[in-house]
């Protein structure tokens, strides 16, 4: 209970610790076996999702908003995170890929309900806690550390930058990252919002997810 009174007495708290756990937990995959990579995803998803729920009536700017705009440039991306993978070098690559069906054997109930759990973790749960913490707390935290003084639409061209590559390295696909860091924040200036950027990330992983599924690119997972 102090804890949740301190996270909700605390802007910063109740955007950032969320996703520090989140990454915490993913840090954890694998470390018990190679099952342990989609049962703790599965878990982290659990948790991720619980997470949202809990500090939703604290932060304003967690709201989903469905723009054409958001779903362009979804797509973009997504395009771009495809169309790049083979043009760049990745960066902290190796081992097996994420393959549920290697694991738990070609399509077994298992192997789809981690896809399923996969998909739906990505989609739903992945872009409000990211894009909470990188397009809102971090881009404007680089601004001023009183965040909540800048307005989602004020750019600054070092944070804008700044943020974008601390998101793309945190990917292996370091390039792609960047960029739709770019575009993800860009949708929040133009905006002046946090929930077309949330549309947008949910649209990129959704189609990433079907592209998975449909073409066998586990890669990408």
């Amino acid at each position: 209970m102090a804890l949740l009174k301190k996270i909700e007495a605390s802007p910063l708290l109740a955007r950032v610790l969320p996703f520090l756990i989140f990454v915490g937990l993913t840090s954890c995959q694998g470390l018990f076996g190679e099952g342990s990579r989609y049962w703790v995803y599965l878990l982290k998803t659990l948790i991720g999702a619980g997470m949202i729920w809990l500090v939703w009536p604290w932060i304003e700017e967690m709201k989903w908003n469905l723009s054409w705009e958001a779903i362009a440039v979804g797509v973009a991306v997504f395009a771009i995170w495809v169309g790049l993978d083979d043009l760049y070098p990745k960066i902290g690559t190796g081992g097996a890929p994420w393959n549920p069906h290697s694991q738990f054997g070609a399509g077994t109930a298992s192997a789809w309900f981690f896809i399923g759990v996969r998909v739906l973790g990505s989609t739903l749960v992945v872009p409000p806690l990211e894009e909470v913490f990188y397009r809102s707390f971090l881009y404007r935290y680089l601004v001023k550390p009183d965040f909540l003084s800048i307005p989602l639409g004020y750019f600054h061209w070092t944070a804008f930058l700044v943020a974008a590559a601390i998101f793309g390295f945190a990917h292996s696909e370091w390039l792609p990252g960047i960029s739709c860091a770019l575009a993800y924040q860009g949708l929040v200036l133009r905006k002046k919002r946090l929930g077309d950027a949330m549309t947008a990330h949910a649209v990129t992983n959704f189609l990433l997810g079907l592209w998975v599924i449909w073409k066998g690119d586990w890669k990408f997972w």
